[in-house]
């Protein structure tokens, strides 16, 4: 976890009044392409500046590797799209060694060529569409941010994100992502269907022949320096303690677990849920130029963060019962303030578990 007990400068305080300005101009450059989807722009935003990884799912069409490719411009990124596909091996994205003639000496000699997943914004594409063993290998490198091949470590260009799709409607002949291996990805994000003004925006647009440009907002030394400004963005112990309820009352075995969460879910979400929610009410904190997080910071990120951390059960599934709608009644049913919570019988199990 982040150091609570770290302060911002003035000079911190003016980064931040920049990121603030030019989070809003990033908005802009995306609205010039993108049309609607401003909560799916929030948590990427959100996501990268927290130094972590998206799921986007969403049926095709809705504009995810565009929405991508976009956000990679306005941030001056170097952007590398990877289509999976169930024939992909971990080489095609890592990269492999090659001999190579030394045209001075005549000797061969190897040589690293590296793959796609060398750039600072990965798409990968369909993502259960490839095997576990090319998975396996861009989560490897999501958590470790390097690549090995023939016992030798090649690090990843820094900042670096992975952005992976998944559609929801063709599972056939899918690999979906082990639970385990969903956990190392920040946020889940749901790309939904656009509204009918949106669209009909969206139909305009595309179909007028004209092409926006999108201008650079921030570059990646910048973003570098912005992540490590919202480490070090300080939270009360009482709202890390908030996050900590939230999370640790998903766990079905654990002592004052709410009988909706007993009656629906399998299993629940481990640590790095509490770290990510915050980390993400640290940053959106930040967006709203302020130098300390809320509760309210943590319950809108709290979606995104555990909707791929719950398991829920057969009875769950029959009722059409889903995380969000789970998450939704813990929001209601957790108090927000520290005293409530600790005179709370029910919550006071929790945190004594």
């Amino acid at each position: 976890m982040p150091d609570t007990d770290a302060s911002l400068s003035g000079t911190d305080q003016e980064a931040i009044d920049r990121l603030t300005a030019g989070y809003q101009k990033i908005r802009t450059e995306m609205a010039k392409v993108i049309v609607g989807q401003d909560e799916v722009v929030d948590e990427l935003l959100i996501a990268i500046l927290a130094r972590g990884h998206c799921i986007l799912e969403g049926v095709p069409g809705l504009a995810k590797t565009l929405m991508v490719s976009t956000l990679a411009s306005a941030l001056s990124l170097d952007f590398r799209r990877i289509q999976f596909t169930p024939d992909l091996m971990p080489s095609d994205i890592t990269g492999t060694e090659v001999i190579q003639e030394n045209k001075s000496t005549g000797q061969r000699e190897f040589r690293f060529v590296r793959g796609p997943l060398f750039a600072n914004l990965v798409l990968a594409d369909e993502i259960n569409r490839t095997p576990p063993k090319t998975q396996a290998a861009l989560l490897e490198a999501m958590q470790e941010r390097q690549v090995t091949a023939a016992g030798n470590r090649h690090p990843l260009p820094v900042p670096f994100f992975v952005l992976a799709t998944q559609n929801p409607i063709e599972q056939e002949g899918t690999y979906p992502l082990p639970e385990a291996q969903q956990d190392r990805f920040m946020f889940k994000v749901f790309v939904r269907y656009p509204k009918w003004e949106e669209e009909y925006q969206i139909v305009r647009q595309t179909t007028s022949g004209t092409t926006a440009a999108v201008q650079p907002i921030l570059s990646g030394a910048e973003i570098m320096a912005l992540q490590d400004i919202v480490r070090r963005v300080p939270v009360a112990d009482a709202i890390i303690h908030y996050a900590m309820n939230l999370v640790r009352q998903t766990r079905v075995h654990e002592p004052g677990v709410p009988d909706f969460v007993r009656n629906w879910v399998a299993w629940g979400a481990g640590p790095r849920a509490s770290q990510f929610l915050i980390l993400g009410a640290k940053v959106r904190a930040v967006l709203e130029g302020r130098t300390y997080v809320a509760s309210k910071d943590v319950q809108r990120v709290a979606r995104p963060v555990l909707r791929h951390r719950i398991v829920l059960n057969f009875t769950a599934e029959s009722e059409g019962v889903t995380t969000d709608k789970i998450i939704d009644r813990l929001l209601e049913v957790t108090p927000t303030k520290e005293g409530e919570a600790l005179s709370d019988e029910r919550i006071s199990k929790v945190l004594k578990s």
